[in-house]
């Protein structure tokens, strides 16, 4: 295909790894990108077209923009809190439900604006955020973060996620912050309804998401399967995320976690899950042919104890993996590239270091993504037809003296690094290592005031 004019060129890399299908990857390559979408892939040798803005990529490495598949964003107003830097799960949850309690319209918009930016400037240009509180009065939540994802131009995936069991249902949240199943689905409903965009190269897509089997009731998760069916959305919640995990799923449902997924009708293509750590052998068998998706955390697991996931074997089973940054005070650094390599060396830690490599991590934060937000072939891979969503990482100085033989395992094995440029739909939201835009100052500053007062109800 000839395109003689595009909106934006990426020229001159030293390779481009495409992730496309055939994986390929083209040394002094080149993309453009016509009205958001990506016209055409080269070769150094290949005419390249003539166009608007022009973003030369000499010793870089050029991809597909990471997506990232399970956030929080709301919580990094409580980031490295103190009091859970050393707590497990449902420890960590109970104590800090009663600060999230006081979040409103202004914490989610600007806490999102500000994790959504962070996010970006780490090579993510499609990010989902699981908001599952929602406080009596707080007001549009899920329209508030949406706000600040259109303010900065970068793709996103909220859920409307929920909570129905409070303290006193024996579940771990406060009673003020859970709505009754009727509410949750009506509202639910009515946000795919709101915002909800199916066409090719959306921006904004809602999935529905009870939080975990911990805080919801049975019947809600199997009436949000049926919900999602008929509206024709995605599905995502907390899964096998611990040993606690387990132990609550057997001692409340009478079943494993893979048991009951498949009970409450979860079980299937529509699904992504988050975590994924505690699945045996058969169930991971069985996650793969019903063609799931999981959302690997590996900074959080980490840092909660949660244990090491399995992708290796998830992936060779058909799960659709892909990567998240978790939420604040679990992972308190939003950047996927970090995920990436954290993915990359616990892979090799687990399932042998011949298993854990910087290609696996790449299509992991990429096309993994992908199929886990039901996006394959639109986000996720550098070819025609595709959304013009793509990082450029720089491979120079003093971090990548050596790095000469391989860009894609030079680009993970090295660093820390941040994204030169990404561009979202064509369009720059990062550019040499800055966001674009001109609120960062403004937007922080209202973050600071926002975390003291949430803070400041545990006398932090």
């Amino acid at each position: 295909m000839t395109v003689s004019r595009a909106d934006l060129l990426v020229r001159n890399a030293r390779l481009v790894a495409t992730v496309d299908p055939q994986r390929r990857e083209i040394p002094g390559g080149w993309v453009a990108v016509t009205n958001g979408f990506v016209s055409a892939v080269g070769t150094s040798t290949d005419p390249q077209p003539t166009a608007d803005v022009v973003v030369d990529a000499t010793d870089c490495l050029v991809t597909p923009g990471l997506i990232n598949t399970h956030h929080h964003l709301y919580q990094n107003l409580t980031r490295a809190y103190p009091p859970m830097t050393n707590a497990a799960l449902f420890g960590w949850l109970k104590t800090l439900y009663p600060l999230w309690a006081a979040i409103d319209e202004e914490a989610v918009h600007v806490s999102a604006w500000v994790g959504l930016a962070e996010l970006a400037l780490s090579g993510c240009t499609t990010s989902t955020d699981h908001l599952y509180l929602y406080p009596r009065g707080a007001g549009d939540l899920l329209g508030a973060e949406i706000s600040a994802a259109r303010d900065l131009g970068v793709r996103f995936h909220p859920t409307r996620g929920s909570m129905s069991l409070s303290e006193k249902d024996g579940g771990l949240p406060p009673d003020h912050v859970v709505q009754d199943d009727d509410t949750i689905l009506a509202q639910s409903a009515e946000a795919v309804e709101r915002y909800h965009d199916r066409s090719r190269g959306a921006m904004v897509r809602v999935a529905l998401a009870p939080c975990s089997p911990f805080s919801v009731t049975e019947d809600l998760m199997r009436r949000s399967a049926e919900l999602a069916e008929a509206l024709d959305v995605r599905l995502h919640t907390h899964f096998a995320e611990n040993s606690e995990d387990d132990d609550f799923s057997v001692a409340t449902f009478g079943c494993r976690p893979t048991d009951y997924l498949e009970r409450t009708g979860w079980c299937t293509n529509r699904t992504w899950v988050a975590h994924c750590v505690m699945p045996n052998h058969d169930e991971v068998q069985r996650l793969g042919h019903a063609g799931i998706g999981a959302a690997h955390c590996p900074s959080s697991n980490l840092i909660l104890a949660s244990g090491i996931a399995p992708v290796v074997d998830l992936r060779a089973a058909g799960v659709h993996v892909g990567l998240g940054v978790d939420g604040s005070a679990s992972a308190d650094s939003a950047s996927l590239w970090l995920e990436a390599r954290q993915a990359m060396l616990l892979a090799k830690l687990r399932s042998g270091a011949g298993a854990g490599t910087a290609r696996m991590a790449l299509e992991c934060a990429t096309v993994g993504g992908a199929g886990c937000l039901g996006r394959l072939g639109e986000i996720g891979e550098l070819s025609v037809g595709a959304v013009g969503d793509i990082a450029v990482w720089s491979l120079t100085g003093p971090a990548f003296a050596g790095a000469v033989a391989d860009p894609v395992e030079g680009w993970l094995r090295c660093g820390p690094i941040g994204a030169r440029d990404t561009i979202v739909q064509g369009v720059p939201v990062v550019r040499n290592g800055a966001l674009v835009s001109g609120r960062v100052d403004e937007m922080l500053a209202a973050h600071g005031k926002i975390s003291r007062r949430i803070q400041k109800i545990a006398g932090a």
